[in-house]
């Protein structure tokens, strides 16, 4: 009975170190100011206007091209690649926002 009684006496030492570092742990966590939720329309307005900004950096390099300005190749390729995911994205939200509109109007009250 003794060594079971100095392994549960090692069990909760080691049980108490884990709820100390754990409280501590949330203590902190909780003592940080939250940062302030950023709203839907927000984060929409931001998503355009990075998708703006890619687009731009794209017009930018075609038009150097055009006129026959040096252009490095790969990051021509990659802002390109940016801007047409960019678009992508946006059009998938925009179907998931008209999708999901219907769906809210279909619904009976």
């Amino acid at each position: 009975m003794v060594v079971k009684s100095v392994a549960i006496n090692a069990y909760q030492n080691a049980m108490d170190v884990r709820r100390k570092s754990v409280n501590n742990t949330v203590t902190k966590s909780l003592a940080k100011p939250q940062e302030p939720v950023q709203g839907f329309s927000e984060t929409l307005k931001e998503s355009v206007h990075k998708v703006k900004r890619h687009a731009g950096r794209e017009e930018n390099d075609d038009r150097g091209v055009r006129f026959g300005q040096e252009a490095e190749r790969p990051r021509t390729d990659d802002n390109h690649a940016e801007a047409g995911l960019a678009m992508s994205m946006t059009s998938a939200v925009r179907s998931k926002l008209m999708s999901s509109y219907q769906e809210i109007m279909r619904m009976p009250f």
